[in-house]
């Protein structure tokens, strides 16, 4: 009963402004299911924007996601369907497991992110593969390389994300 709840209240939020996500994030943010039921509405594509805006705000707020619990928005990744939706998304993979399965769609999903019109996707698809290769160490040359030549080609508020990246990377190798 509560995911149809949750359902209600996220039809009744879509397209309203941010403070109506907040106020439904604020009332629901204790259940202990909510983030595997956001999860499972990234499959609807009325939902995907309210969910994606609420599964950030709950996995930025500290709760997590097992491998399990997070498999269903690796499936759900193609179906993806506005710029909106897309950057939540990009913006939560710093707080999501990444099983070995779930790597292929997730490496295509970013590959297309990369080729995105829209310049917020495109950074945060680069801030995406530095998140896969920090998880799966087969990817760090090829992000190594991505980078540099984001550094290169891309522009400058693009080129300003992937220099956050690699000062964590020089973080995280320190």
């Amino acid at each position: 009963m509560a995911m149809e709840d949750l359902k209600r209240d996220l039809e009744a939020v879509a397209g309203q402004p941010v403070a109506d996500l907040q106020a439904v994030y604020d009332r629901r943010s204790e259940e202990p299911a909510l983030g595997t039921e956001l999860v499972s509405l990234l499959a609807d594509p009325q939902l995907q924007k309210p969910a994606s805006w609420l599964l950030r705000r709950h996995l930025e707020a500290g709760h997590a996601l097992s491998v399990a619990q997070a498999k269903p928005l690796f499936r759900a990744l193609s179906g993806l369907q506005d710029w909106e939706t897309r950057l939540q998304v990009l913006q939560s993979l710093s707080y999501l497991p990444i099983g070995k399965r779930e790597v292929k769609p997730l490496e295509a999903f970013l590959r297309d992110c990369l080729e995105s019109e829209n310049k917020f996707v495109r950074a945060w698809a680069y801030h995406g593969f530095h998140e896969l290769a920090l998880q799966h160490a087969q990817f760090q040359d090829e992000v190594d390389r991505l980078l540099e030549r984001a550094l290169e080609d891309e522009a400058a508020s693009i080129k300003a994300r992937v220099r956050n990246i690699l000062k964590q990377k020089l973080k995280h190798q320190r």
